[in-house]
């Protein structure tokens, strides 16, 4: 019998081959025991009952059951739960870290490309690229070359709201261009931005100095539509919103009003409610450019957060330090 430790797949069925594509299952496999056939969707069902008495790693993702008291009684040998996605609260419980089982997620990873989606959108809203090719396509027209006044990202300032991992790897890409970065945060201090090479700014400062506000909070009670009638009515004209992270922190209502009025512009890739009503008019409106949640990990993108697991695996098994362990303290306040 192995005596490699004894792990399970815990999460909708169809993602294991898209987050553990064979290469990467197979790196798994040489840490731990893991069958890819079974996959625990629902912890009721007698085989999986079966395997989580004997498993000592649980690999989740998206789908996975909600972890309580009876499914943890159930997994006594349970020693951690390794993410394979961002944010462990939807199945997550405290009574997991009460048990003193590590937490690992792979939310770094999976905020890598939402801040890659976010680069771009900020570059091409400073060229107003979008709009442009909205206008092209409406009438058929060009007005050849010339210089287009009021564009560019020279010295544009980009507010960033929320210095979460994704807000933080913003900051990072943005480093090489000539745009002023600055951040809001309320868990953050001066020192720490100028360890991070902004200027930290009030919600309000930001809103009113910013060209482009891009938003990087957490979903919590104290950032719900914290992005409002008032504050959208700071922002100056022509600025640019964009929001990647949860579709609740802005209210749509006074976005829609602001979009009508023609004042500002806004890229959305989550929205309230997601996915969008068909009849929204952010369908429609001129200002407004909406994407179906496509930011974070999609495609080939889905084999980075399984290896991010499998890496986590080979240094709880080796003894070291998990590099991504989520703590309970700070959990509410993650996105």
């Amino acid at each position: 019998m192995s005596q490699r430790s004894q792990a399970l797949f815990a999460m909708t069925a169809e993602n294991v081959p898209q987050v553990f594509p064979p290469e990467v299952l197979a790196r798994l496999q040489e840490a731990v025991d893991i069958d890819p056939a079974l996959v625990a969707r629902d912890f009721a069902d007698p085989g999986v009952r079966e395997a989580l008495a004997g498993t000592e790693i649980l690999v989740t993702g998206w789908g996975c059951p909600r972890l309580d008291e009876a499914v943890l009684d159930a997994a006594p040998r349970l020693r951690a739960v390794l993410h394979s996605a961002g944010s462990v609260k939807s199945f997550s419980t405290p009574e997991i870290w009460r048990r003193g089982i590590a937490v690992s997620s792979a939310a770094a990873a999976n905020a890598l490309p939402v801040a890659e989606y976010t680069l771009a959108m900020i570059l091409l809203a400073g060229k107003d690229v979008l709009a442009a090719r909205d206008r092209m396509r409406a009438t058929r027209t060009s007005s050849g070359w010339g210089v287009v006044p009021g564009i560019g990202n020279y010295g544009r300032r980009v507010g960033v709201i929320g210095a979460s991992r994704i807000g933080r790897r913003v900051l990072e890409l943005l480093r090489p261009f000539d745009l002023r970065p600055a951040l809001t945060d309320p868990y953050v201090d001066e020192r720490e931005a100028a360890a991070l090479g902004v200027p930290l700014l009030p919600l309000d400062d930001l809103l009113r100095t910013s060209d482009v506000v891009t938003v990087h909070a957490p979903e919590t009670p104290e950032t719900h539509r914290m992005i409002g009638r008032r504050e959208l009515a700071l922002m100056p004209d022509g600025a640019v919103l964009i929001n990647t992270a949860r579709g609740a922190l802005v209210d749509h209502d006074a976005l829609v009003a602001e979009l009508r009025a023609g004042r500002l512009t806004a890229i959305l890739d989550v929205t309230d409610p997601e996915p969008l009503p068909a009849d929204s008019p952010l369908h429609d409106l001129p200002g407004a450019f909406v994407t179906p949640h496509l930011a974070g990990s999609q495609g080939n993108e889905l084999a980075r957060l399984g290896l991010t697991v499998a890496e986590e695996a080979e240094r709880l098994l080796t003894g070291r330090k998990l590099a991504y362990a989520v703590d309970l303290a700070t959990l509410e306040r993650e996105a």
